[in-house]
């Protein structure tokens, strides 16, 4: 006979809830102080981005299929995957008469403008010089330095994330009138999560905030609503490795070492009166239950859901980062 003694026993991930009132919640207000949100804010744009900027997912740009184009701090960029699979960046102003490149089409891995028939193959050509690039797996980045204005990294500063084909991952992209810095304030703001989210969290209770130099973590026990009152309780932990993005990890509980990376990318230039921010979210879910090897069969039809939920969720979230940039702009904004 087997000795099943030394197995860990099976439990279930969801957690019965009853609803609770929102109107009774604890307030967070006296937490949420300006001053730390301030401080966090301080200490992610203080760090290196290296000028890079995440400009989508990896895999919507496919082999042989037309260029993607991007706008990054008011410049046209555009991007094509060459036969091998390689990604190119470039201006995407064509160097001949200035044709939109975004337009053209790829054959053989060459960009061929559409207006006069010039090839690009990624490399520097009458003018056209082509920008650092880096396609991590689910997220693609562009080097931007005269943008960034910073020293240049070789690499971006791409967060760790479950071992590759260990995870289920899914991009949401939304577009937002403000700036980078207020898509973060938001991330860094985790005590508005169930009273501005009541349909996603409860129970949300920030454990640790920053407490200053290297130690810039939020930690936060929360349980995500899955559908009326079952809930999945985690302990997760909020940083901001560069300037322009903040990472939610999941560190205790159902799914440890998932993560959600937010991404804020200015796509108007430095001092623009009506600024536009993309918010590129990537979400890379994991679990160590044997049955999650079903979720990764299943992941084609898993990514529209994990797009939808993330897109309610910035539904919220962008009003608030709106609201933050209008309220900055007109200098009425509180602190």
């Amino acid at each position: 006979m087997t000795d099943r003694s030394h197995k860990p026993r099976w439990t279930p991930p969801l957690r019965r809830r009853r609803t609770p009132d929102w109107a009774t919640q604890t307030p967070t207000w006296q937490d949420a102080r300006p001053g730390v949100i301030a401080d966090a804010l301080k200490t992610a744009s203080a760090r290196p981005s290296g000028n890079w900027f995440v400009v989508g997912a990896s895999r919507d740009l496919r082999a042989d299929e037309r260029p993607h184009g991007r706008t990054v701090g008011g410049v046209e960029i555009v991007l094509w995957r060459s036969d091998t699979g390689l990604v190119h960046a470039g201006p995407g102003v064509c160097p001949h008469l200035g044709a939109p490149l975004r337009d053209s089409r790829v054959v053989c891995g060459t960009l061929v403008c559409h207006w006069h028939g010039l090839a690009l193959d990624g490399a520097a050509f009458a003018g056209w010089e082509p920008y650092p690039v880096h396609d991590d797996g689910v997220l693609l980045w562009v080097r931007l330095d005269e943008i960034g204005g910073e020293e240049p990294l070789d690499m971006p500063v791409v967060p760790v994330r479950p071992a590759t084909g260990n995870g289920v991952d899914a991009v949401f992209t939304a577009v937002g009138r403000c700036e980078p810095q207020d898509v973060v304030a938001n991330r860094l703001d985790p005590w508005h999560g169930s009273w501005f989210h009541p349909y996603s969290f409860v129970d949300l209770t920030v454990a640790r905030a920053p407490r200053g130099g290297v130690d810039d973590a939020f930690v936060v026990d929360v349980s995500f609503r899955v559908t009326g009152a079952l809930v999945v309780p985690v302990r997760a932990e909020f940083t901001a490795p560069e300037p322009r993005t903040v990472v939610m990890r999941i560190t205790e509980g159902e799914g440890a070492t998932s993560i959600v990376e937010t991404h804020a990318t200015p796509l108007t230039g430095e001092g623009d009166g009506q600024p536009r921010t993309a918010v590129v979210e990537a979400i890379v879910a994991a679990s160590d239950r044997r049955g999650f090897a079903l979720a990764r069969a299943a992941a084609p039809a898993l990514r529209p859901l994990m797009r939808r939920a993330a897109g309610r969720l910035w539904r919220d979230d962008l009003a608030y980062a709106e609201r933050r940039w209008a309220l900055r702009s007109t200098g009425r904004f509180p602190g």
